[in-house]
């Protein structure tokens, strides 16, 4: 009976402290350097590898099965992938599902991103949860030649996330406007045209099932830049503000965002609501302060205690920064708690409608047991219209 050999590594993952991991490569070949992550989700990795909130970070998927349900055009959170590579335990599968237009790997190809198959990514999450998110280099190379010397250097030369303003890379362009409504059996994606409400979303970095969920609840949305002043927020008329998700450091996002949401609640009683980025934005505008966590929450999994009801609701998530609950000042209470490890997940003001959550109720992928937050800043602008 023959003996075959195993495949000679196409591709390398390089950690800051000297760790290598071989694999077989797929998608674009290069080099690419980046933290590394760990996403628990079981499902959505193209929703995920297309989130930018994804910017500067390496996704290793604890889910084995990546690429069996191929991508389709649908999927996308935004135009392009954003994660800058993608790390999996066996290479992906002939696609079988009746949505998808195309193989993962020519999808990847394609849109120039690095992905490595093959790796323990069980000791690979073991490391990350122990010693913390780690700086790495990722290259795909066919003949399989790699300078280990150079990535190791590579990887201990990459800045890092803190301090970097990464919404600035994955903000739109221009303003634009959104009238997409959530999917759903049979027809698909749906178009709000009777909205009951002028909604501005800041875009740190939007996803956009985000934007289809404030459309479906009646919103007329208008999306603007990051950088957008309180004057251009306000100059739209809005029956309420919303702050998006997003990449990066909060505090050096926060030079430009800061001042504009607290301009914004100084000189209005407009409702306001912030998920992930946009939470931590408006947690700094009120006072209170962001850390770097050790490895982050990335996953579909995470339970989250709403501290107000007693209720606990399953969430997704994707930060590797958090509100201090700690630094919160007066007037402004923790709504929301994880139940992992104790984090802030949710703050309000206690005077007004201006809150917002770490995680992410539109889901995409993951659960949908915080949709009721989008309902809840619908019927803050309603009731103040009314009022």
């Amino acid at each position: 009976m023959p003996v075959h050999a195993p495949a000679r590594p196409t591709a390398c993952l390089a950690l800051a402290d000297g760790t290598i991991f071989y694999g077989q490569g797929f998608g674009a070949t290069g080099q690419t350097v980046a933290e590394l992550c760990f996403n628990t989700a079981m499902t959505g990795y193209q929703e995920i590898m297309t989130d930018p909130s994804y910017a500067g970070q390496i996704v290793t998927f604890t889910f084995p099965h990546v690429g069996n349900v191929g991508v389709n055009p649908e999927d996308d959170e935004t135009a392009e992938p954003v994660a800058a590579g993608m790390v999996v335990k066996w290479d992906p599968t002939a696609p079988s599902n009746w949505r998808s237009a195309e193989a993962l790997q020519g999808w990847l190809e394609r849109r120039g991103r690095i992905a490595i198959g093959g790796i323990d990514t069980r000791r690979l999450t073991r490391a990350i949860r122990q010693q913390g998110a780690p700086n790495v280099a990722l290259v795909h190379n066919p003949e399989g030649k790699f300078d280990i010397e150079a990535l190791v250097a590579a990887a201990r030369a990459w800045p890092g996330l803190e301090g970097m303003d990464l919404a600035k890379d994955v903000t739109c362009a221009q303003s634009y406007r959104w009238n997409e409504t959530r999917w759903a059996w049979p027809q698909g994606f749906g178009t709000q045209d009777e909205p009951k409400f002028k909604v501005v979303a800041v875009d740190y970095g939007a996803k956009r099932n985000i934007l289809r969920c404030l459309a479906t609840v009646g919103c007329d949305v208008t999306v603007l830049p990051a950088t957008a002043t309180a004057e251009e927020v306000l100059a739209h008329e809005p029956d309420g503000v919303f702050l998006s998700n997003g990449p990066g450091d909060p505090a050096a996002t926060g030079t430009y965002a800061v001042p504009m949401i607290r301009q914004v609640l100084d000189t209005t009683e407009l409702p306001v609501f912030g998920i992930c980025l946009g939470h931590q934005m408006l947690a700094l505008a009120l006072g209170a302060k962001t850390v770097k966590m050790n490895h982050g929450h990335h996953g579909a999994n995470h339970p989250v205690k709403d501290l107000e009801t007693g209720k606990v609701e399953i969430t997704s998530m994707n930060h590797g920064f958090a509100v201090d609950a700690q630094t919160l000042p007066e007037g402004v209470t923790e709504t929301h708690r994880s139940l992992f490890d104790g984090s802030n997940c949710g703050i309000r003001m206690t005077d007004r409608p201006v809150w917002s959550v770490q995680y992410h109720p539109e889901a995409s992928p993951g659960p949908q047991d915080s949709y009721y937050l989008f309902e809840r800043f619908a019927a803050a602008m309603a009731e103040r219209k009314a009022g």
